[in-house]
């Protein structure tokens, strides 16, 4: 089960406001470095308002950049700082790539850059460092804590306090009447009916539940043992034992909701952020790449066979919905078979088409559906209206894969999975992955995802025919 952590809107607004301040003093001291000689020096006002609005946008984002508390490690702040800073970098990058606008000076941007990181990673080490002095030199005695059941739930609430606030949470033992994993018998102190007397004993101060929330009884009993005696009783929501199913937590303001899948590009911030890369990458693409190769591939493809340059087929798309998918043609005009998955050797499949189909050129024109919006730059593949037909009545979770928008490249087919479907589980495998792809999106993984691509065309694919 995946954690969404929330926080108060007074905090993110003060130390949001440390941060535009600290980058504030980074843009006036390397403007004191860099702009005296600089015919920019009349746009750099400008350039602050989008760098500050940019830093908001994926600062909402990153919510755990704003941890001040004990149970983020340094490390793991410094790691979350950084990759903002780097993501605000390359979407600063391509905007002005894209959009030809007038470039900053690279000592100037590198002065910003480097000037703010570490005006921002400062900052938020010293008052993170001063918020846990202070809460460890007020802080009363350390709690005593324990956790009834042993569910995946219960073990890693363990794991995270004994990892990220040891000092303030002294573990003493699970309890459970269930067998317990090999990891954690060492750990359990006895079974239920021991745990009211062990807590009297031992002075407990918390009383954590990690069993699934259909214990009525026992959750109610527990309670009122914890009020009796002045103890914190709290519920680690086991919802994977209660539904059997992984379920997620958001949190729509102060309101907790609980999906059963995983949706990252269902927030609007992620679909913004990957539209706005969609855009920049396939219009770079098309003002750079294909003014030179396009000519002449379309030359090749005429003087291999007759028939059009270009191929368009309708593929379904996001929800299903229809749009037609461009390529190179790389079959003859006169096969008549156009719903037919081509297969290794097919008799229909040009000379020219073999090596486009091999190094992924053949899915060039697609780079104009992304800019369309009927496709992004990584994604399930779309595959032909037949195909999901048929194996939207044999897998369960295909039409699943549907609920993004279909990619010129993807997860599974950087994992070899793509070409023919014949063999059994083949395209069983295949919508695994893309699931995969729906359910742990990140814009790392994109860039992972078309750098595995890119290597793919260099070396050719074994699997594209």
């Amino acid at each position: 089960m995946e954690r969404y952590r929330h926080y108060t809107d007074a905090s993110r607004f003060v130390l949001l406001l440390v941060d535009v301040l600290l980058i504030y003093g980074a843009f006036r001291v390397a403007g004191r470095i860099q702009l005296d000689s600089w015919a920019f020096a009349g746009y750099y006002p400008y350039f602050f308002v989008i760098f500050v609005l940019l830093w908001w946008i994926l600062s909402s984002q990153y919510a755990n950049i704003y941890r001040v508390d004990r149970l983020i490690t340094y490390p793991e702040k410094l790691l979350y700082l950084m990759r903002t800073f780097l993501l605000h970098a390359t979407i600063v990058l391509l905007a002005v790539v894209a959009g030809q606008m007038k470039w900053p000076p690279v000592q100037y941007l590198f002065s910003v850059y480097s000037l703010s990181m570490v005006g921002v990673v400062s900052g938020r080490f010293l008052i993170t460092f001063l918020n846990r002095s202070y809460h460890q030199h007020v802080a009363m005695a350390s709690s005593r804590f324990v956790i009834v059941g042993t569910s995946d739930s219960g073990q890693e609430l363990y794991r995270f306090l004994a990892s990220h606030d040891p000092i303030s949470n002294k573990f003493m033992g699970f309890f459970s009447d269930e067998a317990a994993p090999a990891s954690v018998k060492p750990l359990l102190r006895g079974r239920l009916a021991d745990l009211k007397e062990f807590c009297l004993n031992e002075q407990v101060n918390d009383i954590y539940f990690a069993l699934p929330l259909d214990r009525h009884h026992l959750i109610e009993e527990l309670s009122q043992f914890a009020d009796e005696h002045f103890l914190s009783f709290r519920i680690v929501p086991d919802f994977r034992g209660t539904m059997r199913k992984d379920v997620n937590v958001y949190f729509y303001d102060h309101l907790p909701i609980l999906t059963i899948r995983n949706e990252p590009l269902g927030m609007r911030t992620n679909q913004v952020l990957k539209r706005i890369f969609d855009i920049a990458f396939s219009g770079l693409v098309i003002c750079t790449i294909f003014p030179i190769i396009m000519p002449v591939l379309a030359l090749l493809i005429k003087l291999d066979s007759p028939g059009p340059v270009f191929f368009k087929q309708l593929r379904p798309g996001k929800h299903n919905q229809l749009f037609p998918c461009y390529k190179l043609r790389t079959m003859r005009s006169d096969h008549g078979r156009t719903e037919l998955q081509a297969t290794k050797n097919d008799v229909r499949v040009t000379r020219v088409g073999q090596y486009l189909r091999k190094y992924n050129l053949d899915e060039l024109p697609q780079f104009f559906n992304v800019l369309l919006g009927h496709m992004s730059v990584v994604g399930p593949r779309p595959n032909m209206v037949s195909q999901l037909e048929e194996y939207s009545k044999h897998i369960r979770t295909y039409q699943l894969r549907h609920a993004v928008t279909p990619g010129i490249t993807g997860y599974a087919q950087v994992n070899g999975y793509r070409g023919e479907t014949r063999e059994a589980g083949t395209m069983e495998k295949r919508v695994e992955y893309d699931l995969k792809y729906v359910e742990n999106w990140t814009f790392g993984l994109d860039l992972k995802i078309i750098g595995q691509t890119v290597w793919n065309m260099v070396r050719g694919e074994k699997n594209a025919y």
